[in-house]
């Protein structure tokens, strides 16, 4: 089924050029607010002999230096930001690589901008007002959850914030309260059809009319699987915390072609991930944003690490196409919709007593949703309660410290695979 023709806002009926001057006009005002109020900003343009006033013509934003997520785990926890504190209204937060989490901040302003770029890409998706929004992504320093909430408020919506887990409690929710549309990981969501069979309820039977899956990568074939057996439009959302949150590219339910940038709030390019250089649109490389009105906390050239490639416009013929991610330039982990580094699992096994500085992620797929066991291999020397110790140790510190569950597995000495000297960190055995 499709939805009914959308209501576009103002900045979705700009014509290319007019795009394209109000981003050359955000983009001058962000390098200036950048630079005068966030000192990272400052001694990284000095470093290069660029000011904001270099920056003319929008090409010539390629010659401004890039901001990794180190940049900001370095200057944790509010060393980005360009405002007071007191004028920052909310914070949200993602796992970092050390154990320090990637502290993102928003003002008023920036709630508003955020609210409303979600309201966009849930009017895109096919919601509504009126419509009923199950939401059940998590809530808290996730950006998922409370993105989804307030954008969903802002077009207008009923908002259940179910939240994740409880899955019997979720189905039973779906079919007292009708929502016509859902937001989810698309694992999730499959979890969800499998209660929903289980209690003997055909998916197809439900109110839903719209699924928003995002928070993690999906295939065409999952697609068409949710779409089947749920009799819903599936479509694709994308974003991170440290450009905004969900909400930064939206996949139109009328064309379900790719997912439409919002390019008036987030300037695109796509990088070559080993040299920087700008590729031309229709190139795969790596993703790299600079946000065009954010006030708490600017970004600049933000290298998101995710493989895509962008399009010319068709369903907004304006505003630019991603391709769905296909991969990260690194080697992050997204598990259940939580990014996973191998190197937070490293600092766990390091500190834990009775392994060696020897561990393997095992990644398989346990019916609908994807598994990680950790493989940490013993010290010679320790005894079988020790690795049973071990083992709980290591569970409970990846649970605590990066939120996601999984297995431990402590084997003998010397018995996980090593290439070249080096331990192999991640064994991918789902079916592709």
């Amino acid at each position: 089924m499709t939805a009914s023709e959308p209501e576009l806002d103002p900045a979705e009926r700009l014509d290319l050029d007019g795009l394209r001057a109000l981003q050359l006009e955000r983009l001058r005002a962000t390098l200036r607010h950048a630079y005068e109020n966030v000192p990272f900003y400052r001694a990284a343009f000095d470093a290069a002999g660029l000011r904001p006033e270099d920056c003319r013509a929008l090409d010539d934003l390629a010659r401004f230096p890039f901001t990794t997520k180190a940049d900001l785990r370095d200057n944790y926890p509010f060393g980005m930001f360009a405002v007071d504190r007191t004028h920052v209204r909310r914070i949200h937060a993602s796992s970092g690589t050390t154990g320090r989490p990637t502290v993102v901040g928003y003002t008023e302003h920036d709630l508003d901008v955020w609210a409303d770029t979600m309201a966009r890409s849930i009017r895109a998706a096919g919601g509504r007002p009126g419509h009923i929004v199950h939401v059940a992504y998590g809530y808290g320093l996730f950006t998922g959850g409370l993105g989804a909430h307030y954008g969903a408020e802002r077009l207008g919506c009923t908002v259940v914030p179910a939240s994740g887990g409880m899955t019997a409690r979720q189905v039973q929710l779906i079919q007292d309260f009708h929502p016509e549309v859902i937001m989810v990981t698309p694992s999730y969501m499959l979890t969800l059809l499998d209660e929903f069979e289980r209690q003997g309820v055909d998916p197809r039977s439900t109110s839903l009319q719209v699924g928003i899956f995002g928070a993690e990568p999906w295939t065409e074939q999952m697609r068409r699987e949710i779409e089947e057996r749920f009799a819903l439009d599936a479509v694709d959302i994308y974003g991170l915390s440290e450009v905004m949150g969900p909400g930064v590219a939206q996949e139109c339910v009328e064309t379900k072609d790719g997912l439409h940038l919002w390019e008036d709030h987030f300037y695109p390019e796509v990088v070559d991930p080993l040299t920087g250089d700008v590729l031309p649109e229709g190139e795969q490389g790596e993703l790299v944003f600079t946000s065009l009105s954010k006030e708490a906390m600017p970004v600049i050239r933000y290298r998101t690490r995710d493989l895509t490639r962008l399009l010319p416009g068709t369903a907004r013929p304006s505003f630019r196409r991603m391709e769905k991610i296909t991969g990260r330039s690194d080697d992050m982990v997204i598990l259940r919709g939580v990014n996973l580094f191998p190197t937070q699992i490293e600092e766990i096994v390091l500190r834990t007593p009775g392994v060696a500085p020897h561990f393997q992620l095992r990644l398989t797929r346990e019916g609908r949703l994807d598994a990680l066991t950790v493989r940490a291999e013993a010290r010679a020397e320790a005894s079988p309660e020790q690795r049973a110790e071990a083992a709980r140790a290591i569970a409970a510190a990846v649970k605590d410290g990066v939120g996601v569950t999984v297995g431990v597995q402590i084997v003998d000495p010397e018995t996980l695979e090593r290439s070249v000297g080096k331990l192999r960190r991640i064994v991918d055995e789902r079916p592709r």
